[in-house]
């Protein structure tokens, strides 16, 4: 029984308590225990993981938003040649806005919830999709563009069998940057009024310091994953021919 007692002083509290404050942090996440203010239960695998749902809902939501806009819009200004200085500059424009002034002007504007947060994670998340997409387009080889064109293909079937497939791995760069931003951004969710793992980090006072660490190591594990799913991703994506035009440059 003390095995399963956070508090009991058995075999597995004695281990965590080895590695202090960490130990402490891991040992919330897998074991509930009564709050610091009193009353409430807290901490453990069940309200963990019901935060970090909500907090991939969040981020799944505003990730896929961007790319439905920033991927199109990014191909067909790459395609045309245009609209480069809106496109390259970007990300400049994302980095330079403060995140959590962006979420104030939106909770001030437009109130409080998942719906207008998710709006202003889209933006976070809209300059290194773009950017990424154009470049990505713009660097494909002219004279295999102009192939296609002399085979008889459309500008769409250009853009779609030519010039996405191999601006792909550049994207795909850009999904990973938007979707570690993202997820590391929807920590200060709970300020919005959507409640995610930023929650144990914001509210110390209910989940105490160990459940602040908990939820840190939590979304640092979940970017970490979510940095090498899509980087696998990329990987698969890439064509064949230019994985070999890669090795072949490598000394």
């Amino acid at each position: 029984d003390h095995a399963l007692d956070p508090g009991g002083g058995g075999p597995m509290s004695t281990s965590m308590a080895v590695l202090g404050e960490f130990g402490d942090a891991i040992q919330f996440i897998f074991d509930e225990r009564e709050s610091p203010a009193g009353g409430a239960r807290v901490g453990g695998l069940s309200e963990m993981w019901e935060l970090m749902w909500e907090h991939l809902k969040l981020s799944g939501a505003a990730m896929a938003i961007a790319c439905l806009v920033s991927m199109p819009l990014g191909l067909w200004l790459g395609h045309i040649g245009k609209g480069g200085f809106l496109a390259i500059n970007a990300s400049n424009v994302g980095r330079a806005v403060p995140v959590l002034a962006l979420i104030a002007f939106f909770v001030a504007f437009l109130g409080v919830g998942f719906t207008n947060l998710t709006l202003a994670l889209v933006l976070l998340a809209i300059p290194p999709i773009l950017t990424n997409t154009y470049t990505g387009v713009r660097q494909v080889d002219r004279d295999t563009v102009d192939s296609a064109r002399g085979m008889g293909m459309t500008g769409a079937q250009i853009v779609r069998r030519v010039e996405l497939p191999l601006a792909l791995p550049l994207i795909f760069g850009g999904v990973r940057i938007s979707a570690v931003n993202v997820v590391a951004t929807a920590t200060i969710a709970p300020l919005a009024g959507v409640i995610t793992l930023g929650d144990p980090i914001i509210n110390v006072n209910t989940y105490g310091d160990e459940g602040r660490l908990a939820a840190a190591i939590v979304v640092a594990l979940l970017a970490v994953v979510t940095e090498a799913s899509l980087a696998a991703l990329q990987r698969g994506a890439t064509p064949r021919g230019l994985k070999l035009d890669r090795r072949e440059a490598t000394p």
